[in-house]
């Protein structure tokens, strides 16, 4: 026996239950697609085309801002201080949502079904979008000062493997994250879904320079050890056995891996051994096997 699907909340009742969790009513802005229609989008600029990822890519970081999606990265990026500007939901989720909700004072947004698909460009199914403040991001020198292993990141433009090195990072105790001036943004709505919320978690930074920015790094006592199938690489089992205390290790693409320039400013060229005729791993696969071998006891 199929069960009914309960009806959708009136504006009413949503107004109704926000007042019980302590949520003003000012703060809530209900839509429709009509609404869309006649223009109702300056208010809610922060959430169009999103997945035009050219443009996301070039507005959110110039904007100062980015997006978190659902109800579980809402939660591990306001757990870690990150500042909404606004939420976007409809009825049916607005209340999974309302502790967090009710502390901040910025809008609402309420729209049907239709109508957020209509203004995001997707279905949303994972309960809410948050637009939030992006941080800003800590100098090299200031990022590394305490760290014993990072992660580098080189000219990357997958989001998906973005994020899944960052995952990586953060199960296995990377101490950081720095990415090249090429790299794909880790706070771009798929890096952080596929994170897992782990970006929040990892502390990174955008290197400037580079394959200069090596040089901070070695003049910071690290150990700069690149990724690459090269004549003179060691296996990963042999490097992990004596790594420097201080450690660094960089990724490069899928396609073309490490600049020539970055493998030569580098201190050792390290390998993972592979058989069954398989010559390398994914790049976000590659990462996980190396912090694995190289976390500390």
């Amino acid at each position: 026996m199929n069960t009914p699907a309960k009806a959708p909340l009136t504006r009413q009742q949503v107004i109704d239950r926000s007042a019980e969790f302590g949520i003003a009513v000012e703060r809530l802005r209900f839509f429709d697609e009509a609404d869309l229609a006649v223009g109702g989008l300056d208010e809610m600029r922060d959430y169009t085309q999103l997945t035009d990822v050219a443009l996301r890519s070039v507005r959110e970081p110039a904007e100062g801002l980015f997006i978190a999606e659902s109800s579980k990265i809402i939660r591990r990026a306001h757990a870690v201080g990150m500042s909404p500007r606004s939420f976007l939901t409809s009825p049916k989720w607005l209340f999974d949502l309302a502790d967090i909700i009710s502390e901040s004072d910025v809008p609402i947004f309420i729209g049907t079904d239709s109508a957020v698909e209509t203004l995001t460009g997707f279905h949303l199914h994972r309960g809410a979008l948050a637009a939030m403040a992006r941080p800003v991001l800590a100098p090299v020198v200031s990022l590394i000062a305490d760290a014993r292993r990072l992660v580098v990141i080189e000219d990357i433009v997958d989001h998906t493997n973005v994020g899944a090195i960052f995952r990586s990072a953060a199960a296995f105790g990377a101490d950081a994250v720095l990415v090249t001036p090429r790299c794909a943004d880790p706070l771009y709505r798929r890096s952080i879904r596929v994170s897992m919320g782990t970006v929040f978690q990892v502390p990174w930074t955008r290197v400037e320079s580079w394959p200069a920015g090596i040089a901070e790094l070695q003049d910071a006592g690290f150990h700069v050890a690149a990724l690459a199938l090269d004549d003179d690489s060691v296996s990963l089992r042999e490097f992990a056995a004596t790594a420097p205390e201080r450690t660094a290790v960089v990724f490069g693409t899928e396609g073309d891996g490490l600049k020539r320039s970055t493998i030569a400013a580098c201190d050792s060229t390290v390998m993972i051994p592979m058989s069954g005729g398989v010559d390398s791993l994914n790049v976000a696969a590659a990462s996980a096997v190396t912090c694995f071998a190289l976390q500390d006891e």
